[in-house]
């Protein structure tokens, strides 16, 4: 693998339109992406979106993608109609069914896996301590620490189950935050004990219960580390999440592009430092340029020693231990065979008694 090829293959970037253009086409196979994360632009129905991950996967070449998609249910669902659709974690939690839990994200998984997506950016694991948090709220299971606990575990339970990668998020928490980090740098002034006895206790429980993905917070936690948001503290992702907290699985950012890391540096300087402080993989979600922009940052920084190249490489096979477990080996999806799963009549009994139950306790 060529440097620009390793570097490539710890990005998951995400593009604009429906189709695998030529000008997208060329990108990947120059920089050989390791995974493809898809948003509601790059969505019609279950047919295209199935000949779309055919068309990306085909380009992947001996290397099969991750491609990610945050379906968490609620206001955070990228599939369009056809699909069957869950209510936000609050009202499954609600239910107070983890039973009901496990098959929400069964069900999810299933429909997924039917178009070809092998990654699910849930279940999010912070606590909805804030109410006036403008980015969690709802997307939560709750507000204490063992509902969460339980219903993020059913969850991912239900996802690993049928092949689909879960990736908890946003660690360490952004549970009690005011502001939105997709447009400012949010700050949680608590302490390392409050944080340890209420926001860190879902995700040591999903690390627990096989957790093999985490989305970090582009958040800074002063009683944690004194000057970097997590993303870029190894304080809170080498020294907490890996050497205290034993997890060994992949650890992405949260999207680059977002306000919180580009008010204050740039996409390049960031990737370079999200990496150095034990990020595994690197979220640039709509720019291209800018997915350029991150790994041509990486391979200089690897070739003037800033960065060590068995650092990355450490990464890459953390990254093949879950491809190995969730892609491979990559089958085509036959789109005739479609119409057998994704929103059939049996997933939708599950999607009404979860209203049903939120009604009756609500």
């Amino acid at each position: 693998m060529t440097l620009a090829e390793l570097v490539g293959q710890l990005c998951m970037i995400g593009f604009e339109g429906t189709e695998v253009t030529p000008d997208l086409r060329a990108w990947m196979q120059e920089f050989r992406p390791g995974g493809i994360i898809l948003f509601s632009r790059n969505l019609i129905d279950p047919a295209q979106i199935a000949h779309l991950t055919n068309d990306l996967q085909a380009l992947a070449g001996d290397i099969p993608l991750l491609i990610g998609i945050d379906q968490e249910g609620g206001r955070v669902s990228r599939l369009p109609s056809g699909f069957t659709i869950f209510p936000p974690a609050s009202t499954v939690a609600h239910s107070g069914s983890t039973e009901l839990a496990y098959q929400a994200a069964a069900i999810t998984a299933k429909e997924l896996r039917a178009v070809g997506i092998n990654m699910n950016m849930a279940p999010v694991l912070d606590i909805h301590t804030n109410p006036s948090n403008p980015i969690i709220g709802d997307r939560a299971f709750g507000t204490e620490p063992e509902q969460v606990c339980l219903m993020g575990a059913a969850t991912l339970a239900g996802l690993h189950d049928h092949r689909v990668l879960a990736c908890g998020k946003h660690f360490p928490g952004h549970g009690d935050t005011s502001t939105d980090s997709h447009v400012e740098l949010p700050v949680v002034h608590a302490t390392r004990e409050r944080l340890e006895s209420v926001e860190l206790k879902p995700f040591r429980y999903a690390i627990a219960h096989g957790l093999q993905a985490m989305m970090t917070a582009h958040v800074h936690y002063p009683a944690l580390d004194p000057t970097n948001p997590a993303t870029l503290s190894s304080i809170i992702l080498t020294d907490m999440l890996r050497r205290q907290m034993g997890f060994s699985g992949v650890i992405l950012s949260d999207d680059l592009e977002m306000g919180a890391i580009v008010n204050h540096s740039a996409v390049g300087e960031a990737a370079v430092r999200s990496l150095q402080a034990g990020v595994d993989m690197l979220l640039v979600c709509k720019t291209r340029g800018l997915a350029t922009d991150a790994i041509k940052a990486v391979c200089s920084a690897v070739e003037s020693h800033v960065l060590d190249r068995c650092r990355l490489e450490t990464s890459l096979a953390r990254i093949a231990s879950v491809k190995q477990q969730f892609v491979s080996p990559y089958h085509p999806i036959d789109i005739l065979s479609i119409p057998d799963t994704v929103g059939i009549s049996a997933h939708h009994h599950v999607l009404v008694q979860i209203q049903d139950q939120f009604r009756t306790l609500t």
